[in-house]
């Protein structure tokens, strides 16, 4: 099931299905999960890598009240200590400021 908004596109018919259209986005972890100035730093070594750019999958938007727009995005986030397995994360609400288009 996906979370669509009325800005979702989609592909497909009635008959053999319809699909929500993704855009490949790369999402920049530093800004979407930014440090407060000044926060003290621990590093837990099997922590989340919230640094760098990740791939992700926008299949819907949303505006805010004040102009800004949310996008619908799928996209997974490494472990810092370099396991293969991700986390998941499906339908989150991301700022546009942190989406970039890929070709």
């Amino acid at each position: 099931m996906t979370l669509t908004s009325p800005f979702t596109v989609w592909e497909g018919d009635d008959v053999h299905g319809r699909r929500a259209v993704l855009t490949g986005v790369g999402i920049r972890l530093d800004r979407l999960f930014a440090r407060a100035p000044g926060a003290a730093r621990h590093v837990i070594p099997t922590g989340l890598d919230l640094t760098g750019e990740v791939q992700g999958r926008l299949h819907g938007r949303f505006p805010g009240v004040e102009g800004d727009w949310l996008g619908v995005v799928n996209y997974e986030i490494g472990y810092a200590d370099g396991r293969r397995e991700k986390l998941h994360l499906v339908d989150q609400l991301v700022p546009f400021h942190v989406l970039r288009k890929r070709e």
